[in-house]
């Protein structure tokens, strides 16, 4: 049974930093990619990052790049986000999502791509 375990969301003023952690069991993390995404209220969940099991690039979203850093584990079956320089629109519900399979750099961010997914862990930014 695969499951994903996030943890290191909270609260911070504009400007300020988190980490992120999904710790995950009952998976192969060094096998495929895996990602972060998000869902403000109101609004559809979105992808933030992915990391890919090969030497390919991770894939971040144009409103994070630059500020956002997503890393791995595979020892300790784990994959990071640090997020510096947060802004309010970065207010959220973060998951960690794990697929079943391979995916192109073009869906790596694409939702329907992922099988498993953690809990959630809130991020609130105030300005």
């Amino acid at each position: 049974q695969v499951q994903l375990v996030e943890s290191g969301g909270g609260s911070v003023q504009a400007g300020g930093s988190l980490r992120l952690s999904c710790a995950a069991s009952g998976y192969s993390v060094s096998s495929y990619s895996l990602a972060w995404f998000r869902q403000a209220p109101g609004k559809e969940r979105e992808g933030v990052a992915n990391i890919f099991s090969g030497a390919i690039s991770p894939k971040y979203d144009d409103s994070v790049k630059g500020r956002f850093t997503i890393s791995r584990d595979n020892a300790k079956k784990s994959v990071y986000l640090q997020m510096n320089n947060l802004k309010p629109e970065d207010t959220g519900m973060y998951y960690c999502a794990a697929p079943s399979h391979g995916i192109s750099y073009g869906r790596a961010l694409k939702e329907e791509e992922y099988d498993y997914w953690g809990q959630g862990t809130q991020v609130t930014v105030s300005s």
